[in-house]
């Protein structure tokens, strides 16, 4: 039988991915859900985004989120006022503000939102984005350059009338400098890819960027357009499984340039 899952606070286990893939219905899925995280991360779905949440590391694997412009299109105020998951045990996550304390001035990294506040000054659920499960240690020139600029390039495209799913998260492909006064065994991400997919009439269009946490403040959005294949062999996940294959197989194989020059020069 489908289950379906409400659009409200929830924490799951996901110990049950590691037998099947079950069918989990969220406003926040689109054909699926990125499969393939340990068996011990914790499954979490709020209003603004649903996230898996990994033990090891203390990030999420995964942030998925939808767009449109009731999220967009608002000028709510939301301060920055990081702070703990309440439905994360404290060995699960970076359950404290403080721990990014220094890292900037010793590592140059910044408190990284993967659902972006900026996307959501339209509903009342913001401030969920500031919760340190949405949050990872990303370099400053990364955090406020080239992924700023595609973070706003995909609000530009919620803003034509739109519905835009997006996916995000974190690379582990080489070893990184601790944060300095983080007293929880964790890993910092050496890079980030993110998977856009616009809902154009009847059919939809998709875009995927990786970038490196070394990335310059002044490179081109375009320069890290890649396939989702791609996104998929680096990241370890399994996307758009829910598509017929032949289809998912066209779709993540091609970088759809034409299209996503329209949006993310």
């Amino acid at each position: 039988m489908k289950h379906f899952l409400m659009v409200m606070a929830v924490c799951i286990s996901a110990t049950a991915f590691s037998q099947h893939r079950p069918e989990i219905h969220c406003k926040h899925f689109f054909y699926g859900y990125p499969f393939g995280t340990p068996a011990t991360n914790d499954l979490i779905v709020r209003d603004c985004y649903a996230l898996s949440n990994n033990d090891d590391t203390k990030f999420a694997d995964w942030v998925a989120y939808c767009l449109t412009m009731h999220e967009v299109d608002g000028d709510l105020e939301v301060e920055r006022n990081w702070r703990e998951d309440p439905w994360l045990a404290p060995e699960e996550t970076l359950e404290d503000a403080k721990d990014y304390d220094g890292s900037n001035s010793k590592i140059g990294v910044d408190r990284g939102h993967q659902a972006p506040l900026a996307s959501f000054q339209g509903s009342r659920f913001a401030s969920q984005t500031n919760l340190l499960s949405n949050i990872t240690p990303q370099y400053a020139a990364l955090n406020q350059g080239t992924w700023k600029d595609l973070e706003e390039a995909v609000r530009n495209v919620v803003r034509t009338g739109r519905t835009v799913y997006v996916m995000t998260g974190p690379l582990y492909e080489r070893d990184m400098p601790k944060l300095p006064n983080a007293d929880e065994p964790h890993r910092v991400p050496s890079g980030y890819w993110k998977v856009v997919i616009s809902i154009e009439g009847k059919s939809f269009q998709t875009a995927a960027f990786i970038m490196e946490q070394e990335t310059a403040r002044t490179d081109k959005v375009m320069s890290k357009l890649v396939t989702i294949d791609e996104v998929e062999r680096r990241s370890g996940l399994d996307l758009l499984w829910e598509l017929p294959d032949a289809q998912e197989a066209t779709v993540e194989a091609n970088r759809n340039e034409a299209w996503a020059k329209q949006w993310f020069n």
